[in-house]
């Protein structure tokens, strides 16, 4: 009996109408490999076929290739990433510059907490070609769009209520989230590097552009 036969006596067949679970499944265990090795070619598809327990061909039905299971795992991420801000945000009331100030110390917290998803978002473990695979261009430029679109409306009602002085939000944001990643990656990799108090309220209010004064501070 061959190997993925022998895998599709490991799993009971699902019922009619629950493909979304065995593609949840399918995530799932590739997520696992993900985070178990660091590596993206440990993901292939008889690899996850064989931790879901099913033959690798029925991975066709959900995903054309690798690379589609890949950006599955990614576009997750990422939308977990999105509900955690959000949550944030609303959890820190309707002051803007209390709740652009969550945002950032939640995708901080995002980083500290998940640093296997967090370095397949952004570690440069999964780069897809896009010549030869099912993942187009767009699909790779668009991915943590909603949080990025998150963060530039939270500066941008910062300058409308006056706590900050951006003239190009949009922009701002953009250099706002480059210092927030490079202090949650630098924290991954220098752990003991003596980071000096209030670092990340130091990196936010300079890259916010936050006036004087205000709500968020002392984080």
């Amino acid at each position: 009996m061959g190997e993925d036969a022998a895998a599709t006596h490991g799993r009971v067949r699902n019922r009619r109408g629950e493909g979304a679970r065995l593609r949840d499944e399918i995530v799932v265990a590739a997520v696992g490999l993900l985070e178990e090795t660091g590596d993206e070619s440990a993901v292939t598809l008889r690899s996850v076929a064989r931790r879901v327990g099913i033959a690798a061909p029925s991975i066709y039905r959900h995903f054309p290739d690798q690379p589609a299971i890949m950006l599955a795992v990614v576009r997750d991420a990422f939308a977990d990433l999105d509900e955690q801000l959000r949550t944030a945000m609303d959890a820190a009331g309707d002051e803007p510059r209390a709740r652009l100030t969550a945002l950032c110390h939640s995708y901080l917290e995002f980083a500290l907490a998940r640093p296997g998803r967090y370095r397949i978002m952004f570690g440069g473990l999964w780069s897809p070609d896009t010549n030869a695979s099912s993942v187009t261009e767009e699909d790779v430029a668009t991915l943590g769009q909603a949080s990025m679109d998150r963060l530039a409306e939270a500066l941008a009602e910062c300058v409308a209520a006056g706590s900050a002085t951006s003239d190009d939000p949009a922009a701002d944001a953009v250099a706002l989230w480059l210092g927030l990643h490079g202090l949650a990656h630098q924290r991954a990799v220098s752990p003991a590097f003596r980071w000096p108090p209030g670092i990340a309220e130091r990196v936010i209010t300079a890259l916010a552009h936050f006036t004087d004064g205000g709500a968020g501070r002392g984080r």
